[in-house]
């Protein structure tokens, strides 16, 4: 038995040889493929329309596949076709070809200029393509490529795929391919040849036409005519007498700048940004034997073609002048010098006479003294930045020169061209007084951008060091402009000049922080001015039904008085905020315990009235007019308050950490309705003072009336009388404006704490200012620049109307928008924003050139001119436009006269006079004539027969050869269909 299972044994093991080898698993993967796209079976189509290679969807699929350790990729191309309810419905014809050897004799569709090479060379809509996964990988020798070409052969007839499959071979630079395509009956064969130097037989259409007869091999004497399409590609690339108009702004160098030229961004590309014309003309159906052409002679003239088409080829990245602007500014971003740093020694170092200016202007709160009116102008204006920086610095060292400052200055501040030997009240209404703001949408993108209006001094300000980083000294002229600035806002504070080109009011949280320190200090200086000049009493009134919304914000003055009086203490420190803050904070006291209502409320009531016996009414601004006192019953006057101190959003966010710091106890809660009740206790002790002997109740019907509810009752005597009292969360024990009320003296607001330190807020904005590095002052006028490069962009746009275009343009809104909101945007994400502002403006670049190579402007006739400038827009936004009327068109006369513009110069010097055409049959009879056109570049050549092969008796089968030549580069692609029933 042992003896006997040694035989079974090894017989088990022979079995191995049924194992798939490596060749058998490719193929095998290569059917599971195909199936798994439903590439098996029939294939179906409608016949193909003309020009559907071009606007048509192409899509394309990939797997990944491998040959042992070899990986390929294998790719189905194909056009998307709407789905046809006949095919469905209708039996295919028993003898049809397959689609793909349809599509080879289909003429509709020939030289598509934007299309996979494979459909260039054979007019497919539909074929696999197998290529190396790896981009180095190569398919080089002769027995691989027989290999491969076995596989492919061997799935087309396993499976019964009727798609054209291709295999890569050689490297990928040289775009070598095979391929099949099988059939009931018949299949094609794919072919190709790559050489460098074309052989001399093979460059005119004789030659190429016996290639291909020869290799078809008809045995019919008589044989079908052959089918051709020709094409000749001609390149323009000297354009001569049409120079680019666009000329570098080199008039803004050396000083010669106008005040508004600051306030503009160049636009346009520095060289023309269309390199290269092509015109391809084109002979869509001849037939063999009706025209010439031999290395003798050739009846292939491009101005008797009966097809051209224009295609443009672009500069690569074309030097612009908005762009280049851009690029420069955002570089600055990413600099870490300091202004000191980059100017040498610092403007501010003579620090003891800094020291006894800051004492000198503190005590200007405590010493009034009248302010010094002298006449101002540029120079004076920053005499002592220079003497400052002259000290250290040659005149001729300094990276701007006084006739560039001093045009930069007034043009910053308009009003120092004034003479204020008038008093303020002209200054004042230049610089303060903006117009309204007007409504539109291009206006109001500052918000979106966070930027800052279109005509403010932060705007300006930026286009100005956007100028001057390119022209003007680069960084070290940044830093010195800047400096220049920070000692005229300091010169402005000490000197109460309101700051021109801002809105008045509080700082505008849409727009970027340094705008909003501007603002700021514009704030302080209008409240040390009005301090200084002695206005008292000049605060408008809060209305109570303002009291729920921001209250204050339109105020231009304040009131508040340094008079040498005793200021009355106050149990909290000056924490400020609006009142609707201050409603909101509420809340969070409302479960707060502490003593009744009612106790405090006749607290306070006891205490008015006792005060009330030797106290005058102070602080008036005049009577409410239908409100009376409860007790009392007298008059109920307005008070002058004090206005909540305005506040920039760096702050408003410093103030919400510390608050949120005190937790969420009862006690953090409690400390922190005080801090924020600043503002009301403010109010109370104004109100106190104007109304001696009120009550809270008077205050709250006052100050916010939908906090006292008034009902209609029956008395005693059945009188329907109204009663009142306080809402719901003012009776919360220890409620925080009952101890506000307790609190709160009868103070007018003139000897009240100020609120508003105008004084170390103003040095606070003059201390930030002066420590910005200009990459810091960058990052904040980033957003100005790209709101002006955009405002910019749409100026220009409007001037040419290009659709494509606007929706860019709206995209980079959409972009800017999301972007620049929030703080320290990605510097990645402002690049794309750049980028495609830089696209933009060279799209529109190259449309002005298009404009000028052709005429448009200088067309009379205006139906042609709208064609030339239709035909421009397209040559703009489609890959290839086809020439209406070809050579004897509007748009074909202009090419056919720039080429023979380029034709003579090349031969002669250019001629001053009217170039004027020259017809075929002149040339003919002049041989000495320089030719309209030079040699073509590129010659492509198409053609088809329908031919029985192998045999006389065989199936008549598709034959297509394509042939193009350049210079460098000649390509022949057959595809070779056969009759496979008998053979």
């Amino acid at each position: 038995m042992a003896a006997d299972s040694e035989p079974e044994s090894e017989v088990f093991e022979i079995t191995d040889f049924t194992t798939a080898s490596e060749w058998e698993r490719f193929i095998s993967k290569i059917e599971e493929v195909l199936n798994d796209w439903k590439l098996i079976g029939i294939s179906s189509g409608k016949p193909l329309e003309k020009g559907v290679y071009t606007t048509g969807v192409w899509e394309e699929k990939s797997d990944e596949i491998s040959f042992a350790d070899f990986k390929f990729s294998i790719t189905h191309h194909f056009l998307v076709q709407e789905p046809n309810d006949k095919d469905g419905k209708e039996e295919p014809v028993e003898d049809a070809l397959p689609l793909p050897m349809q599509d080879l004799l289909c003429m509709n569709n020939d030289f598509p200029p934007r299309a996979h090479c494979l459909v260039r060379w054979y007019g497919l809509r539909e074929f696999v393509v197998i290529a190396p996964a790896a981009n180095n990988d190569a398919v080089l020798s002769e027995s691989k490529c027989n290999l491969l070409l076995s596989s492919v052969s061997i799935t087309l007839g396993n499976t019964g795929c009727q798609v054209p499959l291709f295999v890569q071979i050689h490297h990928k630079w040289r775009r070598m391919y095979v391929g099949e395509c099988q059939g009931p009956g018949v299949r094609t064969d794919f072919e190709m040849v790559h050489l460098r130097k074309v052989p001399n037989q093979y460059t005119h259409l004789s030659g190429l036409l016996d290639i291909f007869k020869s290799k078809i091999g008809c045995p019919l004497t008589p044989l079908l005519p052959v089918s051709l399409a020709i094409r000749l590609t001609y390149v323009l690339q000297d354009w001569q007498q049409y120079f680019w108009p666009q000329q570098p702004p080199d008039a803004l160098v050396g000083g010669e700048v106008g005040g508004l030229e600051f306030g503009k961004l160049p636009f346009g590309a520095c060289e023309d940004p269309i390199s290269e014309l092509h015109l391809a003309t084109t002979w869509p159906h001849l037939t063999e034997g009706i025209i010439v052409d031999n290395d003798v002679y050739s009846d292939l003239d491009p101005i008797q073609a009966p097809q051209w088409s224009v295609r443009v080829r672009k500069a690569d990245n074309p030097q612009c002048l908005l762009g280049d602007f851009l690029t420069e500014f955002f570089k600055l971003c990413r600099r870490k010098e300091s202004t000191d740093e980059i100017l040498g020694r610092s403007a501010f170092e003579e620090e003891g006479k800094e020291v006894a200016d800051i004492t000198h202007a503190l005590s200007k709160l405590t010493e009034p003294a009248p302010v010094p009116i002298h006449k101002l102008s540029v120079t004076n204006m920053v005499h002592s930045a220079k003497k400052k920086i002259r000290k250290h610095r040659g005149v001729d060292e300094s990276p701007l020169n006084n006739e560039v400052l001093n045009t930069i200055l007034l043009f910053l501040f308009p009003d120092a061209a004034d003479k204020l030997a008038d008093g303020f009240e002209s200054r004042t209404s230049t610089s303060a007084g903006n117009n309204p703001p007007p409504e539109n949408e291009d206006y109001n993108l500052f918000s979106q951008f966070k930027s800052a209006p279109s005509d403010s001094l932060t705007y300006k300000l930026a286009l100005c060091l956007c100028m001057i980083n390119f022209y003007h000294g680069g960084v070290k002229g940044v830093a010195h402009l800047w400096q220049e600035f920070v000692l005229e806002m300091r010169y402005r504070w000490e000197n109460n000049y309101l700051i021109p080109g801002l809105a008045n009011g509080p700082p505008d949280l849409r727009c970027c922080l340094l705008h909003q320190k501007l603002q700021m200090l514009n704030c302080c200086i209008e409240r040390k001015k009005a301090r200084d000049e002695g206005k008292r009493g000049s605060m408008p009134d809060r209305s109570p039904g303002a009291t729920s919304g921001d209250t204050g914000k339109g105020a231009d003055h304040s009131g508040d008085n340094p008079d040498k009086e005793k200021e009355v203490g106050k149990s909290w420190e000056s924490w400020s905020d609006s009142e609707e803050e201050f409603f909101e904070c509420l809340s969070d006291t409302e479960d707060l315990k502490g003593n009744g209502q009612e106790n405090g409320k006749k607290g306070g009531a006891k205490e008015g009235n006792k005060e009330s016996v030797n106290l005058k009414p102070e602080g008036r601004l005049h009577p409410h007019g239908k409100l009376t006192l409860l007790h009392p019953g007298e008059p109920l006057y307005i008070p002058v308050t004090q206005e909540p101190a305005p506040m920039t959003e760096d702050l408003l966010e410093e103030q919400s950490e510390v608050l949120a710091k005190l937790g969420t106890s009862a006690e953090g809660a409690h400390l922190r309705a005080r801090m924020q009740s600043a503002c009301l206790l403010s109010d109370m002790e104004s109100f106190k003072a104007a109304n001696p002997g009120c009550c809270l109740e008077d205050f709250v019907r006052w100050y916010s009336p939908r906090d006292y509810i008034e009902e209609e009752v029956v008395d005693e005597k059945g009188n329907i009388v109204i009663k009142g009292e306080l809402s719901a969360r003012m009776k919360i024990p220890s409620n925080m404006w009952v101890e506000a009320w307790e609190t709160a003296k009868p103070v007018p607001a003139r000897r009240q704490k100020r609120l508003f330190d105008d004084t170390r807020e103003a040095e606070k904005v003059l201390h930030y200012l002066a420590v910005q590095k200009p990459a810091d002052l960058a990052r904040h006028l980033l957003p100005c620049i790209i709101h002006a490069a955009v405002l910019k962009v749409k100026e220009e746009e409007a001037l040419e109307d290009i659709s494509s275009v606007k929706k860019i343009i709206k995209q980079i809104i959409s972009h800017s928008s999301k972007v620049l909101r929030f703080p320290n945007p990605e510097d990645k994400k402002l690049e794309e924003i750049i980028a495609q502002i830089m696209s933009v403006e060279a799209i529109i670049a190259r449309a002005r050139s298009l404009k000028a190579k052709f005429g448009v402007e200088k067309c009379e006739n205006e139906e042609e001119k709208e064609d030339l400038q239709r035909f421009v827009n397209c040559l703009l936004e489609q890959p290839e436009v086809s020439v209406i009327g070809a050579g004897r068109g509007p748009a074909g006369s202009i090419i056919h006269k720039l080429f023979v513009n380029a034709q003579r110069v090349s031969a002669v010097p250019p001629l001053d006079e009217e170039l004027r055409s020259v017809s075929s049959e002149e040339r003919r009879l002049n041989p000495g004539t320089v030719s309209d056109f030079p040699p073509p570049t590129g010659r492509e050549v198409i053609l088809r027969t329908t031919v029985p092969r192998p045999a006389t008796y065989s199936k008549p089968l598709p034959q297509r050869m394509y042939s193009v030549l350049t210079k460098e580069d000649f390509r022949l692609a057959g595809a070779f269909s056969a009759d496979t029933t008998f053979f």
